[in-house]
């Protein structure tokens, strides 16, 4: 994603979102170097908030002797309830297993995202058990940078919609696509504005 084509088209389709650029600049992505690495982070992170997410993510950290982060085979050799003294849920602990084994089996390679659709990419991770929608979402916007993804479903996006049109209810997905429409194809860029958005005091 090119966040200078972004910010241009944003300002032309939408004027709310003219403050919003001046307030906080472009937004901040970083493709990632390990797909495994960030599709862990976000499966710990799922339905918490950020302090306790952090807190956990360090203790799973902390439970590989190593500098680095661990490989797919070394998360799948610890056993579920190991995983669960970091603090992680029987869920998430069985998911993140799950994640590791299609690694280790070939089912996902990660060489192989340069040239899928993010609908092939979301069709392949939401296979796995307690992997939705939303995971997918975060993982092909904060890892992968593709541009034009919009999670209808997160509550941060909803609010920040209705913070920003001045709605009086959370708006539903229909209504989310309707008024993100002009976003494309940089939906992406524009839900990290909406999250800055809600964050920023009133």
């Amino acid at each position: 994603m090119n966040p200078l084509e972004a910010i241009r088209h944003l300002r032309k389709v939408d004027h709310r979102f003219i403050s919003l650029i001046d307030i906080h600049g472009p937004p901040d992505f970083h493709r990632t170097r390990n797909t495994f690495k960030s599709l862990v982070h976000t499966i710990i992170y799922q339905q918490l908030s950020g302090k306790v997410a952090s807190v956990i993510y360090k203790r799973f950290i902390n439970l590989f002797p190593t500098s680095h982060f661990p490989t797919p085979k070394k998360v799948r050799q610890l056993s579920l309830e190991k995983l669960q003294t970091a603090g992680l849920s029987i869920q998430k602990a069985t998911t993140i297993h799950e994640l590791s084994d299609q690694y280790i089996h070939g089912h996902i390679r990660p060489r192989r995202f340069d040239y899928m659709s993010a609908d092939e990419i979301t069709h392949i991770l939401t296979k796995i058990k307690g992997i939705g929608p939303w995971t997918a979402s975060i993982f092909l916007m904060f890892a992968l940078n593709y541009p034009d993804i919009l999670p209808t479903g997160d509550l941060g996006i909803r609010k920040g919609i209705q913070k920003l049109c001045n709605l009086s209810h959370l708006p539903e997905h229909k209504t989310v696509l309707q008024i993100a429409a002009p976003w494309r194809p940089f939906r992406t860029a524009a839900s990290w504005y909406l999250w800055r958005h809600l964050d920023a005091k009133p």
